[in-house]
């Protein structure tokens, strides 16, 4: 791969690793993907280390009650897979109690609009099948 055709917004300077390297907005999430990848961890364990690490150091922007979503590439398999942890609707909402609200539609936001949150159990099954660490 030719890096020079690759032209980068950025005036930091461009950064190329040969054995991984996790970005995060907070450098103690990214600290905490690295040391898992320094443990003998994949992309995955060191993704969730991250992700954890932020609801921590940054809940803001980063939480356990939202969804969760990722593109995983198994090279050994040659397979894209797609994890899609976005929370199901609660099981008492229906299109009648919508209605009776007075909505024509489903509304995209309020308290009608809340999903389960789907991260926790979004990283549960990532782990499971494509990290090498687990959750301990």
């Amino acid at each position: 791969m030719n890096f020079e055709s690759y032209t980068f917004p950025s005036r930091r300077s461009n950064i190329i690793s040969h054995n991984g390297m996790v970005a995060t907005s907070q450098p103690l999430a990214a600290q905490a993907g690295l040391n898992v990848l320094k443990a003998g961890g994949n992309a995955v364990d060191a993704a969730i280390a991250t992700v954890a690490t932020l609801c921590v150091v940054e809940p803001c922007s980063t939480g356990i009650g939202g969804d969760a979503f990722a593109l995983i590439w198994q090279a050994d398999e040659g397979k894209l897979y797609g994890l899609n942890a976005s929370g199901p609707a609660p099981m008492a909402l229906t299109a009648d109690l919508v209605r009776s609200q007075g909505h024509t539609n489903y509304p995209a936001i309020g308290g009608l609009a809340v999903t389960v949150p789907g991260s926790l159990r979004g990283w549960q099954l990532a782990l499971e099948r494509f990290g090498s660490l687990g959750l301990d």
